[in-house]
């Protein structure tokens, strides 16, 4: 399974599994956490390098598995567009980008409470409200070790902006809707959704903010590469997402040409005109698929038609 996924994608699926399980093993050894989550940055343990390690970090499997799995499901794909340079700038811009935004929220909240002018040492009781009631915490161990941000979850919704905005009219099958929903309506009901989310479910411990700034960094780094096409490593329209196609879909039809050849040798195939006909009808459909890969190339896969969209599809997936 891992062999079909692009280098990218398959090495940070890689670093997040074996980070959780060494945060797990170690867990009374080394306090990874403390180490690598996102503190806030007036806090003593914050780092400038744990904008990038906090992406690294997750809190239980459950947070970890379903960012892996929006990873491996639209970063694939992505990488596969993008090619893995663009792709791993990508990631770790909408990464940083979600990193930046909590800090800010912080920075606004810690001022509106006033916690900005205490000391990080002061032992002053302070009031947070959490999913699980009231807690009453000393002010400095609130700015030090409650806030800090941990998880993939910026860059992740980055991505799936990226596959929105790459594939706006794709369809996609999302529990618990009943129809497939396109792209575009998906990324923006998520949106809104994070948005809502982030005015008025605080102490809920999850960083809303951070999935909107991730989503707002990858939005401006596509326009921006989208602007400048020439410094856009190579930005393109899924040449080598569909060549991969094109050389699968040629390896399945020889497969069954094979086959199809030796059930005819040993006796008991078709007969010398339903082998003709097989061949008419298997050159007839390559060159249909040619034409419509050519067209991916010269106008981008949003050109295709209905029909030819389906037809490829088909192509893909015939064995």
């Amino acid at each position: 399974m891992f062999r079909n996924i692009p280098t990218i994608t398959k090495n940070l699926l890689l670093i997040n599994i074996v980070v959780f399980l060494a945060a797990l093993v170690f867990k009374n050894q080394f306090d990874l956490e403390r180490w690598g989550s996102l503190h806030f940055f007036m806090a003593p343990d914050f780092n400038v390098w744990q904008l990038i390690t906090y992406q690294f970090l997750h809190g239980n499997f459950t947070h970890l598995f379903f960012n892996m799995f929006a990873l491996w499901m639209f970063g694939c794909v992505i990488e596969r567009v993008w090619g893995p340079q663009k792709f791993l700038v990508y990631y770790l811009v909408c990464g940083i980008g979600a990193g930046l935004c909590q800090e800010l929220v912080q920075y606004i909240e810690c001022s509106s409470q006033g916690l900005l002018t205490m000391s990080d040492t002061d032992l002053t009781p302070f009031t947070v409200e959490t999913n699980m009631g009231r807690m009453h915490i000393p002010v400095g161990l609130y700015v030090n070790n409650w806030l800090n941000t941990i998880g993939a979850s910026g860059a992740v919704y980055g991505i799936l902006l990226a596959f929105g905005m790459t594939f706006p009219n794709e369809r996609l099958f999302v529990f618990p809707l009943p129809v497939p929903i396109k792209a575009k309506w998906f990324i923006c009901i998520y949106a809104v959704l994070e948005l809502v989310l982030a005015y008025s479910s605080s102490g809920d411990g999850v960083a809303h903010v951070a999935h909107l700034g991730g989503m707002l960094f990858g939005l401006l780094l596509i326009l921006y590469w989208r602007k400048h096409p020439g410094r856009s490593f190579n930005m393109g329209n899924g040449k080598q997402f569909f060549e991969n196609m094109r050389r699968n879909f040629e390896s399945r039809q020889s497969q069954k040409q094979q086959q199809h050849t030796d059930t005819r040798q040993a006796g008991y195939g078709p007969t010398r005109e339903d082998d003709m006909e097989y061949n008419a009808k298997k050159k007839e459909r390559q060159a249909e698929v040619d034409a419509i890969l050519d067209k991916i190339r010269k106008s981008g896969y949003d050109s295709l038609t209905k029909e030819e969209k389906q037809r490829l599809f088909e192509a893909s997936r015939d064995r």
